[in-house]
């Protein structure tokens, strides 16, 4: 695939050689007025240069949105037609985006908080859709929580059996890679759509529950098991583990 920056506009040549280099496609730059080589797919310009440049498959670069369609006509397509944000939930949340069972970008969240990604991506891929795998509960609702602040607690998402979608990574449990694979095997997969309210609620935490949590806040801080009140908080989605470890770290357990 080759790509041909034509521009004299110094924002648009920055912001298309970032992206470009970010998905490693390969490109060449050339200044308006200049042939274009005949191996050339798609050209990158900016929106005022556009009509002024003869060649039939153009993209104007007005932010870095624009390799949704460069990619799109790369690929022989104006517009993906099915494009799924998907998400592994956990206490750092794998995601994905699959367009077209292709594999187009993929994320490591901060949290299961860290929704601006996904809503940045619904706006970049228009007509996007969320599928999340039913797994680790406490965190996809804290996830769901997030989001429902943001999309409304009416809004569509497609519930994904994740069985067998996490994989060993070299016979490790190498967690980030592990994550982003299984997030895109959630992507190809089929889901059952129901409204993010319907997968907001959490019974009562078991005995159970609550030790394992306590036992996971050992694990995680090396040396602070947090309160019974505060690992209850964490089971119901309402704070993150390391949220809960840095109260009871301030004695507010």
């Amino acid at each position: 695939m080759r790509v041909a920056i034509v521009t004299d506009n110094p924002r648009v040549y920055y912001l298309a050689t970032k992206v470009l280099r970010e998905y490693r496609i390969p490109f060449l730059s050339l200044r308006p007025g200049e042939e274009v080589p005949f191996d050339v797919e798609v050209v990158l310009t900016s929106e005022p240069e556009c009509g002024s440049i003869a060649f039939p498959s153009k993209v104007a670069v007005r932010d870095e949105g624009f390799i949704d369609e460069l990619l799109a006509k790369l690929w022989g397509r104006e517009r993906f037609k099915r494009v799924y944000i998907a998400i592994d939930p956990g206490e750092r949340p794998g995601l994905s985006v699959v367009a077209d069972n292709r594999v187009v970008e993929v994320h490591h969240l901060k949290s299961p908080r860290d929704v601006d990604v996904v809503v940045e991506l619904l706006e970049k891929y228009p007509g996007a859709r969320i599928k999340i795998g039913h797994g680790a509960k406490r965190q996809r609702v804290m996830m769901l929580k997030s989001l429902a602040k943001v999309l409304g607690e009416d809004y569509p998402v497609l519930l994904v059996n994740e069985a067998r979608t996490t994989p060993k990574v070299g016979g490790l449990d190498v967690s980030q890679v592990q994550d982003i694979v299984a997030a895109i095997n959630i992507g190809l997969r089929e889901g059952r759509e129901v409204r993010i309210g319907e997968l907001l609620g959490v019974g009562e935490p078991t005995r159970r529950e609550i030790e394992h949590i306590k036992r996971r806040s050992r694990e995680m801080s090396g040396t602070i098991t947090i309160s019974s009140k505060l690992a209850r908080e964490v089971a119901l989605g309402n704070l993150t583990l390391e949220e809960a470890i840095e109260r009871q770290r301030r004695g507010l357990g």
